[in-house]
């Protein structure tokens, strides 16, 4: 059968269900790495921080390389890696030491993840059509619906094998990335940006908005992982609930509402200002983590958690496209620093909030903390209509 764009598309929409896996497996798993490896907070924080940090080393070898960046081979590997991690989980903690083993587990996965991250988005960019922000919106949902599925069908592994028998949970959920691995290795892929025509790295950094932009990503990536890393042990240790009911009230809804504003914008992305609406998503954003932290029944702030998820998003996928259209030849390259605040977003959000939980705040006090995110980031894009072309 001969395979066409159509299959690329449906091939970057698993590579970002493969991405939601990777990145939100282990946190379902902190309590029960905490029962079985006696880890502390600090372990835990550990484990978020090197994940994304694995990923911001990977995005700025993307970066690096640019428009050179062969998109097939990207993402064949990218699959391998992450499919190497989540099977390597299942065992490598009991072989060697239980810490050094996830330490090695989740840095293969996050090679993987920070690998999709670079090429998914400026692969979907390249494929024809001119609904590009919608688009792209369309494609980040499916990082939510990835993170839905572990947590929902997690959730029901564990009711039906006991959480006792988590081991076996990352080998079911190595087949997605397994799958797509051999879906990279033959459909077509068009470059974002014909080689020689991109924009120089050190232009970009020469224009004020490209900062901002930046920075907004860093914002983005920090508001959503900080909420959706700790949400399960929020909902367990902080709020008392079962794992069951907070998995489900917490990082499960958070993963279904932020899922679908992404389709919304999806699909009303062309009757949308793009900017107004990540505005309002950043102050959402600050109200959800206050209700999150503030708030005095369980539910009541499990549904900030779930809030925060509507909220964050578009912010991620919003700020590619408004870089794109500010920069249309800013290439592989581009992406690739975008991908790189996000990055460094996603590691300081959730290590901020570990920081401060970790030093007897607990984990209501490290959400708190991490609210200064989206409140940065309505600043910087009430910045951007000022910013200099």
């Amino acid at each position: 059968m001969k395979l066409t764009y159509r299959h690329t598309r449906l091939c970057a929409y698993v590579g970002y269900i493969t991405q939601g896996i990777v990145n939100n497996l282990t946190p379902l798993l902190f309590v029960s790495f905490q029962r079985d490896f006696s880890l502390t907070l600090t372990h835990i924080s550990f484990l978020i921080a090197l994940n994304f940090g694995v990923q911001i080393l990977t995005d700025l070898a993307g970066a690096r390389l640019g428009e050179r960046l062969a998109y097939r081979h990207a993402m064949v590997f990218a699959h391998a890696m992450a499919a190497a991690g989540l099977g390597f989980m299942s065992f490598l903690p009991f072989v060697l030491p239980p810490f050094l083993g996830l330490c090695l587990c989740s840095a293969m996965c996050a090679v993987g993840g920070g690998l999709l991250e670079v090429v998914v988005s400026p692969i979907v960019e390249a494929l024809p059509g001119d609904e590009k922000a919608a688009s792209m919106s369309l494609l980040h949902s499916f990082y939510s619906w990835g993170q839905m599925g572990v947590v929902a069908l997690s959730t029901l592994y564990f009711l039906l094998a006991g959480v006792a028998n988590w081991r076996i949970l990352p080998l079911f959920w190595m087949l997605v990335p397994l799958c797509n691995l051999f879906l990279s290795a033959r459909v077509p892929f068009r470059k974002l940006v014909e080689e020689g025509k991109a924009v120089p790295v050190g232009q970009l950094f020469r224009k004020g908005a490209f900062w901002l932009f930046l920075a907004v990503m860093v914002c983005a990536g920090a508001s959503e992982l900080a909420m959706s890393q700790w949400a399960s042990l929020f909902a367990e240790d902080g709020l008392k609930v079962s794992k069951t009911l907070g998995d489900l009230l917490g990082p499960c809804a958070f993963a279904v509402l932020m899922g679908l504003s992404r389709v919304f914008f999806g699909i009303m992305g062309s009757k949308i200002d793009l900017r107004r609406f990540i505005l309002g998503s950043g102050v959402l954003c600050v109200f959800s983590y206050l209700l999150a932290v503030f708030a005095r029944h369980p539910v009541v702030a499990l549904s900030g958690c779930a809030l925060c998820g509507l909220s964050v998003g578009i912010t991620w996928p919003g700020t590619f496209s408004l870089a794109s259209r500010r920069f249309p030849r800013g290439g592989g390259a581009m992406f690739a620093l975008l991908a790189l605040a996000g990055d460094v977003g996603c590691t300081s959000g959730p290590a901020l909030c570990g920081l401060v939980a970790g030093s007897g705040g607990g984990v209501k006090s490290g959400l708190l903390a991490a609210c200064v995110f989206p409140a940065v980031l309505c600043g910087c894009v009430l910045f951007l209509r000022k910013a200099d072309q």
